[in-house]
């Protein structure tokens, strides 16, 4: 049997990357729509806030995560935990009047194990690459 244009022969592969494609555009719509959404609201408001430009960058984000998977085929761990990065400064750039000092401490120090960890995989990424597998 011939490879198919998802690269597969086994119907069942063929199958599951199909989902898979339709998933990613589905995230990718979802993503467009929420940002087209999101600019609604700044233009209603007639004022750009900080947390609108973190949330404007998260999707982003997404965006660009969909973009690497489809043309690599691979995603990083990285951009995920940019995006929980982000996400947690927008948590606490809202809900600061609301948040004891604890709780900015904790999530801190989650942004710095983020960003600890975001710095280990990069550089095990640079030290120790994948080999390319010949399939």
């Amino acid at each position: 049997m011939a490879k198919t244009k998802l690269g597969c022969t086994h119907p069942v592969m063929k199958s599951i990357q199909l989902i898979e494609w339709l998933g990613l555009l589905i995230i990718t719509i979802a993503t467009i729509i929420a940002i087209m959404q999101e600019v609604d609201s700044v233009i209603e408001r007639q004022r750009v806030e900080l947390y609108d430009i973190l949330l404007l960058f998260i999707y982003l984000e997404v965006i660009a995560m969909v973009a690497l998977y489809l043309t690599s085929g691979k995603l990083p761990v990285r951009y995920p935990i940019y995006i929980a990065i982000v996400a947690i400064a927008r948590f606490i750039i809202l809900e600061l009047k609301i948040l004891d000092a604890l709780d900015v401490i904790w999530l801190s120090i989650s942004m710095l194990i983020l960003t600890f960890a975001a710095l280990v995989l990069r550089y095990g990424h640079a030290k120790f690459p994948y080999e390319e597998r010949a399939d």
